[in-house]
């Protein structure tokens, strides 16, 4: 009509989504770099750095691997958010979103497969606990954690305290010359309120003294471990009368005067799990919805700029737009 002008609405960037992602991406890329060079330095501390060949001669697992990892993802994660969300560049928004979907998908996968295999799993958490006992003097930061674990759900090793066999400083075999000889860390020992300083020998000859009850006046004869209540007599000289009762009756004896936790860590885990299931579920649904979020603004971004871009086209002098 004479006289009117006809407005076209034009496709544009959405504000909002687009700071709320680069703000959110910022965050996670600030503390990537941080976990990254915590992990760097503890290496740097450790001399790993300058030996590279370390990183494979522990037998265990090194917890410094965890920040170095996870800050390394998180920081490339961040980077692509960051710079994709701010120079609206569609590559590296696509880049983010297909690295997060994956890292979803691959949650999801283990947490079903986890639910599905739980005896497979329960195995080779015990195997992966018993391949850290066994290193648990060769790294200062898994010893920490081993320790950790042990005092926080009130355990000692895998399946009991007799794991700690698998450790040449802790063994009960005659060849064995460390003062740590038949005993557990003090992470093992059953803590007294009323101890203002930690006891860091309350757990040695703690085993000695549960298989041995008499050793002076003992004669010694070689059998095979027997197993009974769960748990096993370790395979080294041991009283000819200690039968399988006298064996849980003195892990009972001791639980009960509140030496050490005889309980197994695979199991208290178990238990843990159990009694904290809604909180454990709620954490991870909590990740899983921010990851979904995060793929669908970034996604959202993305059509967004394509919209805008399909209302141009390219000169020899520029971009014009489309009427």
């Amino acid at each position: 009509m004479p006289g009117k002008h006809q407005h076209f609405q034009e496709p544009e960037v959405g504000c909002c989504g687009k700071y709320f992602l680069f703000g959110f991406n910022i965050v996670f890329w600030v503390l990537g770099a941080l976990f990254l060079a915590i992990g760097l330095w503890a290496w740097g501390e450790k001399g790993v750095l300058s030996n590279i060949s370390a990183l494979t001669d522990l037998g265990g697992l090194d917890p410094v691997w965890l920040f170095v990892v996870v800050g390394g993802v998180m920081s490339v994660l961040g980077f692509a958010g960051c710079i994709g969300a701010l120079r609206e560049n569609t590559f590296l928004l696509k880049f983010f979103s297909v690295f997060l979907g994956l890292i979803f998908f691959l949650e999801l996968a283990t947490g079903i497969l986890a639910f599905v295999f739980k005896d497979w799993i329960r195995d080779q958490l015990n195997l992966f606990i018993n391949n850290n006992v066994k290193a648990y003097r060769d790294d200062i930061d898994l010893q920490n954690l081993i320790d950790f674990a042990q005092e926080y759900w009130s355990c000692c090793g895998a399946r009991g305290p007799n794991d700690w066999n698998l450790n040449i400083y802790f063994n009960c075999t005659d060849l064995n010359p460390s003062r740590e000889r038949c005993g557990v860390p003090f992470s093992c020992c059953v803590r007294d309120p009323a101890e203002d300083v930690l006891n860091t020998q309350c757990g040695y000859d703690v085993r000695l003294k549960v298989l041995f009850p008499r050793l002076r006046d003992s004669v010694l004869i070689r059998q095979s471990p027997c197993a009974c209540g769960g748990r096993k007599a370790p395979s080294s000289w041991i009283h000819k009368t200690v039968t399988c009762q006298f064996w849980l009756r003195s892990w009972k004896e001791l639980e009960q005067q509140g030496s050490i936790h005889t309980k197994g860590c695979v199991g208290q885990f178990e238990k843990w799990l159990q009694d904290n299931l809604i909180i454990v579920a709620g954490v991870f649904v909590g990740i899983a919805l921010l990851q979904i979020f995060g793929i669908c603004l970034a996604q959202n971004l993305v059509s967004d700029i394509k919209a805008v871009k399909a209302n141009w086209i390219k000169h020899d002098d520029g971009y014009k737009l489309l009427r």
